[in-house]
């Protein structure tokens, strides 16, 4: 599947709307960042096995992890463009992978885990 950088941003922006209005504040400060892939080292770092792929990465201090301290970087939600691409069928199936990988990474901020996005079926 191919679409262009600016219609994928739109769906990001699509995604990022759904969010609550209550939980918007909370986001303030998050960057939201798009690349084509994760890195090799990346995936390597965290233990992807190499037949899966990576559709987005939290990384930052979560909130439940109390306040930014000096030295932490910014908190940041990177979503990988190629693999999305490569692994949904049409836009209407990217437009839901995409929102499913932001409120997943957004729950992340928020101090969710993965087994708990598991259990809650937004893994």
């Amino acid at each position: 599947m191919h679409i262009s950088h600016l219609r994928f941003r739109q769906l990001v922006d699509e995604a990022l709307a759904l969010v609550p209005e209550e939980f918007r504040p909370y986001l303030e400060g998050v960057a939201i960042v798009i690349e084509d892939w994760a890195p090799d080292a990346l995936l390597d770092d965290l233990g992807v096995p190499e037949e899966e792929t990576l559709y987005g990465l939290y990384s930052g201090r979560a909130l439940t992890e109390g306040r930014v301290e000096s030295g932490d970087l910014p908190p940041r939600i990177t979503l990988y463009r190629g693999p999305l691409l490569e692994d949904c069928r049409d836009e209407e199936d990217l437009r839901e992978e995409i929102a499913t990988t932001v409120i997943h990474e957004i729950a992340h901020h928020f101090g969710i885990s993965e087994e708990r996005l598991e259990e809650l079926g937004w893994g």
